[in-house]
């Protein structure tokens, strides 16, 4: 099975990059982060027409998550048990068993700033995504959790630690919350990166970061025992050109 997951920041904006981007890569399965569109708007015909099925979660707002399959999806689920708010659940997971897999697409909290609201949102988000995952592992079937972390898990995921002090995706209890879903039963699968010995996944807009590769890795996948990874890459060629998402996709492949 090859699966990758993709923050694409709009996928109305980003459907016409994303279609061609489908019928080259051919995943078996994509999961998608900041949609920023609701369910009723979801371009799901056109991905129909491209041999995918889809589940989404989305309510049109700067959140989002979605599941594309081609080897089915079953037992969808949109969200999670005692998930927090602010001060509502949003739409940050959607989880499906395909192809005898259980995926989840989750696109974490940003978390602002550490002495934000947010940033506590965030902690308590990613404590009880932690809960949940551990609830489906006791079931026994594998389980691979992957998308937007808005978390660099070490010092060498970011461009240059001495610009992030004092800022959100770096900090101790972040990295801890992390930690504490890898224990559960998870290997963080690390993606070969296509240029430069950092496996970044994010570069801002800004000030030609992509070009200086100042970036960060923030989208990350998870595999469960019982997951076999053959290898997996960032599909950097999918951040450039016209209008391209800020994150480029994770693909991996599983045996």
């Amino acid at each position: 099975m090859r699966l990758a997951t993709w923050n694409v920041n709009s996928v109305k904006v980003r459907l016409p990059r994303l279609l061609p981007w489908l019928a080259d890569k051919r995943p078996d399965v994509l999961l998608l982060q900041e949609t920023k569109i609701a369910d009723a708007a979801f371009p799901t015909a056109e991905l129909e027409e491209a041999g995918y099925e889809v589940a989404t979660h989305g309510d049109g707002r700067w959140n989002g998550v979605a599941i594309l399959s081609r080897v089915g999806i079953e037992d969808v689920v949109r969200g999670f048990d005692n998930e927090p708010g602010f001060p509502d659940p949003e739409a940050r997971a959607i989880s499906a068993t395909c192809g005898g897999l259980r995926v989840w697409s989750v696109y974490v909290p940003n978390g602002r700033e550490p002495d934000s609201p947010h940033y506590v949102y965030k902690l308590g988000w990613l404590a009880a995504l932690r809960d949940a995952l551990a609830a489906d592992l006791a079931i026994g079937q594998p389980v691979i959790v992957a998308g937007d972390f808005n978390v660099a898990p070490t010092d060498a995921d970011v461009w240059d630690p001495k610009a992030f002090v004092g800022a959100t995706h770096v900090t101790a209890p972040e990295r801890d919350a992390l930690a504490r879903i890898l224990a559960t039963g998870f290997t963080d699968v690390v993606p070969r990166p296509m240029k430069g010995p950092h496996p970044f996944t994010y570069w801002d807009y800004r000030a030609g970061m992509f070009h200086q590769n100042m970036g960060m890795r923030i989208d990350l996948v998870y595999a469960s025992g019982g997951v076999t990874v053959e290898s997996a890459y960032i599909d950097r060629e999918a951040r450039k050109g016209k209008a391209p998402s800020d994150h480029a996709p994770v693909v991996v492949e599983l045996t």
